[in-house]
């Protein structure tokens, strides 16, 4: 009896740790920032956010989101109202690889692996040298489970955003519903 005991200890001892093991190793991607401090909580409940357009490259699936004053400013008519966006606006495009979906007759792409996960907020005070727009941009690591920071830092989109200058620095238009 004290070896079958024994062996059940054993076995739940095991296991529990296999699972702290598996609880350690998963990454809270909230605890994760961009070089210069622009950090991932910041964006707490982007996953419901409204979605504003999508958009497709040759190998990515991209919705683009905002919080609720990214939308406000959409509806008030930004762009051609031609208004800035408030500070505390923020855009969020989230990328999936692309695959064929196989229950669907036609060619149809659809969502595969998360990708990566980029924001952009208007903060003028904090971002006054990019135009009052930090930016972040996380890639996802599918076999880890975790997200890295990508690029120099809050900065690092600013660059690019310089041909929509006319826009507030904003690519994406409120697609029509």
């Amino acid at each position: 009896m004290k070896k079958k005991s024994t062996r059940v200890a054993v076995f739940v001892g095991v296991f529990l740790s296999a699972v702290a093991a598996l609880a350690l190793a998963t990454q809270d991607k909230y605890t994760v920032s961009v070089p210069d401090g622009l950090a991932f909580s910041e964006f707490r409940g982007y996953e419901s956010w409204q979605y504003i357009s999508a958009s497709q490259t040759d190998d990515r699936i991209k919705i683009i989101g905002g919080n609720r004053l990214m939308i406000a400013a959409y509806q008030a008519g930004f762009p051609a109202n031609g208004e800035q966006v408030p500070d505390g606006a923020v855009l969020t495009k989230v990328q999936w690889s692309k695959k064929p979906n196989p229950e669907f007759p036609a060619k149809v792409m659809v969502s595969g692996d998360l990708k990566e996960v980029e924001f952009m907020v208007k903060d003028s005070k904090r971002f006054r040298d990019t135009h009052g727009w930090g930016y972040a941009e996380f890639l996802y690591d599918a076999a880890s489970g975790t997200f890295k920071p990508l690029g120099a830092g809050a900065k690092c989109g600013a660059a690019c955003h310089e041909t929509a200058a006319k826009k507030d620095y904003v690519f994406t238009e409120y697609s029509l519903r």
